[in-house]
């Protein structure tokens, strides 16, 4: 694998597990000094551990203010400063609409659109330093719907343009901003939130791979590989890159 991130520096959210730690691993490879970030310290360990010395682990909650200070402070120490920000935690919540409760929907915003919000405006004086990126974490469900997946595909609709905005916004600073909008991939995020048990998880894995026009459903490594290329791209910005399998296409057999 080509060393093309030597001398760079990403703070990864949520990089304990999914989309998060293989980007982590995969970016380490290319040379880079990674600071993944999560509340579950036993996982950011493991990756931790399977990446070594160019790898910093900070347990930390992104949607708490002085957690996003430290995460970045750390990132930049770790790294001797910030190529890029990689905002992929996040969280789901499903329902029909009469049952939604308010709370839990305002959490979930604060979880998969405030936090990335606000850890990029913090991130913005060190990657104009550097010229980088941020890359945001968007979803086939803006692409697809998915009964009873309001909540999580709002959020992501609202990523997903935020990231056409910070690209005209942060243009003049040489920062650009791209999304990666993944298919299926099997994560822990549903079994995270309680949604379903890891059989039920893949049985419905198994549900989805037929939607995708190549017949499977994607791996987290796949998805890395588009997060790099997004870093790795000096002229592309306000991207909404498409990794998905074809999910998208909306493909039937009619």
């Amino acid at each position: 694998m080509d060393k093309q991130f030597i001398g760079q520096s990403f703070l990864i959210t949520g990089g304990g597990s999914g989309i998060g730690a293989a980007t982590a691993r995969m970016l380490a490879a290319q040379g880079a000094r990674i600071t993944i970030c999560g509340r579950r310290a036993n996982k950011l360990d493991d990756v931790k551990d399977t990446i070594g010395e160019a790898c910093c682990a900070v347990v930390a909650d992104v949607t708490d203010d002085n957690a996003r200070v430290s995460v970045i402070e750390a990132a930049v120490k770790h790294g001797n400063g910030l190529s890029g920000l990689i905002n992929n935690a996040g969280n789901m919540y499903r329902g029909a609409i009469e049952t939604l409760k308010q709370d839990r929907l305002l959490e979930l915003f604060n979880q998969n659109v405030v936090a990335g919000m606000m850890l990029s405006g913090l991130a913005v004086p060190h990657l104009e330093k550097t010229a980088g990126s941020i890359v945001f974490i968007g979803s086939a469900h803006t692409r697809r719907a998915f009964p009873g997946a309001s909540p999580y595909a709002a959020t992501k609709s609202a990523v997903q343009t935020l990231t056409k905005v910070l690209a005209a916004e942060l243009g003049d600073k040489s920062i650009r901003v791209n999304c990666v909008i993944p298919g299926a991939v099997p994560t822990e995020i549903n079994q995270r939130a309680g949604i379903f048990t890891e059989e039920e998880a893949a049985e419905r894995y198994e549900a989805l791979a037929p939607l995708h026009a190549l017949g499977r459903v994607g791996s987290v490594e796949e998805v890395a590989e588009a997060i790099s290329f997004l870093l790795s791209s000096p002229w592309t910005t306000g991207a909404l890159l498409d990794v998905d399998g074809g999910l998208g296409l909306g493909l039937t057999n009619q």
